[in-house]
């Protein structure tokens, strides 16, 4: 190079130094013999050194005072260096690396690093500069965001506008839908369609397109086994790595299908064995007790239409035969919500009530607290026992001869059918009245008692009397039916009892 030569590019070298010095970025100029020659305030600031000399005086002392390793914590070795690959001559932008300095490892700067390559009249590499940008804070806040995402259990990808394809996804989206994060990085959101299925798909894409938020809305999400699962889909425009995207989140609603359709086949069971049942049955609200369904059973059972029983109360519909009982019945389900054969007396459209055993029990109906309630009719075979009793008391005129255990059995059935026989116990009567029915209860006649008591016969007849009065019997085997009821059997069949 002649003397002029070299004198000229020595003047464009210091223009060069005088136009770089003040920048905000760092820059570093290196010579072809891989001599760092000059560097900026900045660039000295960007490694923590205050001297070129700090730098190293070359490519391979640069190496040996700060080490260097891409984002994914992979380390550059030797030839990687951005500084290797400007003096092969390489141009190259936006490579983006941790510093971190051998003299202090627990520091670290992340830098975004291009190169320029100026060239000398032939075309050959006169001066090579690396051009650095601090982007530390903007890692930091990468990062951050990074861990949120994939930390957050909503299930969310993100994509690029100008591109329309999926460049994060979180671990959420991957546990919703079995896809691996291969499969959904670099897909276009026409490969995977999160707006499939939905009613404002068409509205949806037109926003995306204008990069604006796109309200939630269902969509039936495809997955990779095949079959799809419900979500519930919404966008919104975020920046990521000065990139215009759109974050899209997900909620899971299969759960919630699911739960549905488990509900609704639970409640068709539930109507076809309600409807299908011969037991008279029906569904009324718990705090008005109102009906709400009936079975065909129950509508034969009462002869009432469905449309004399819906919507009306079991008061408004007069089931029971006295206001009593429908007290009695509010009553029981008001304290324990539960009832167990209690024995009404049921209204009839047409003919004479019926006689039934009625059970309730509480559930709900779409959160309704509701009573369903059936009804056993006992008419019959209440009748049966009534005569049954009625021909046995026709012949206990003279109750003597009856075993014991033929009168308990017959006090069992009597007991049954008396729901009033509670109304008078024996501490009620009297101690001459007691003993009056106790010595009955042993067979004696009433002759017999008044020598035993020691009284007249009148006496004794005045008191029986008082006695069939007060507990509601006409008949001597009804009051040792009665007897027999409460365990009383009287002093003489007591001790023969217990003997």
């Amino acid at each position: 190079m002649t003397d002029d030569a070299s004198l000229a590019t020595q003047t464009n070298r210091k223009q060069l130094q005088q136009i770089i010095t003040g920048l905000s970025e760092g820059v570093i100029l290196v010579e072809p013999d891989q001599r760092i020659v000059w560097a900026n305030e900045s660039a000295l600031q960007l490694h923590g050194v205050e001297a070129i000399e700090d730098l190293g005086a070359d490519v391979g002392a640069y190496r040996e005072r700060f080490a260097l390793r891409y984002r994914n914590n992979h380390r550059l070795q030797a030839g990687n260096y951005p500084i290797d690959r400007v003096i092969a001559g390489e141009t190259f932008s936006d490579v983006i690396v941790e510093v971190i300095p051998a003299a202090d490892p627990d520091r670290c700067w992340v830098h975004r690093v291009r190169s320029l390559v100026l060239t000398d009249a032939r075309g050959e590499p006169d001066c090579l500069v690396l051009i650095i940008a601090d982007i530390t804070e903007w890692a930091s806040a990468e990062q951050r965001f990074e861990k949120t995402f994939n930390a957050n259990p909503a299930p969310a990808v993100i994509c690029r506008l100008d591109d329309l394809r999926y460049i994060k996804v979180n671990q959420g989206f991957m546990e919703m839908t079995g896809y691996a994060r291969d499969d959904v990085i670099g897909r276009s959101v026409y490969e995977l369609d999160v707006f499939e299925g939905a009613e404002a798909r068409k509205a949806a894409i037109e926003k995306l397109g204008e990069g604006v938020t796109i309200p939630q809305m269902q969509a039936e999400l495809s997955l990779p086994g095949g079959g799809s699962k419900l979500v519930i889909v919404a966008g919104q425009p975020i920046e990521v790595g000065e990139e215009d995207c759109m974050l899209f989140s997900f909620m899971d609603l299969e759960p919630r299908r699911k739960a549905e359709d488990a509900l609704r086949q639970s409640e068709e069971r539930f109507a076809k064995a309600f409807q299908m049942t011969p037991v008279p049955t029906l569904v009324c609200s718990a705090d008005t007790l109102r009906v709400i369904e009936v079975n065909e059973a129950f509508v034969t059972t009462t002869e009432l239409a469905p449309e004399e029983l819906l919507g009306k109360s079991l008061d408004e519909i007069g089931l029971f035969e006295d206001r009593a009982a429908h007290s009695r019945l509010q009553a029981a389900l008001r304290d324990s919500g539960v009832l167990r054969s209690t024995e009404f007396r049921i209204h009839r459209k047409h003919g004479a009530p019926l006689d039934c055993l009625v059970s309730a029990d509480s559930f709900a109906i779409h959160g309704t607290p509701c009573h369903l309630m059936a009804l056993l009719d006992i008419t019959d075979r209440k009748r049966s026992e009534m005569e049954l009793v009625g021909a046995i008391e026709t012949v206990m005129q003279d109750a003597s001869w009856f075993s014991q255990t033929l009168i308990e059995k017959l006090a069992n059935v009597r007991r049954g059918n008396a729901p009033g026989a509670e109304a008078v116990a024996l501490a009620d009567l009297t101690a001459r009245e007691r003993d009056a029915l106790g010595l009955m209860c042993e067979g004696l006649s009433d002759k017999e008692i008044a020598t035993r008591l020691g009284l007249a016969t009148n006496t004794v007849r005045n008191h029986v009397a008082s006695l069939y009065s007060k507990i509601d019997v006409h008949s001597r085997a009804e009051a040792i039916v009665w007897a027999r009821e409460r365990g009383y059997f009287g002093s003489g069949a007591s001790s023969q009892k217990s003997g």
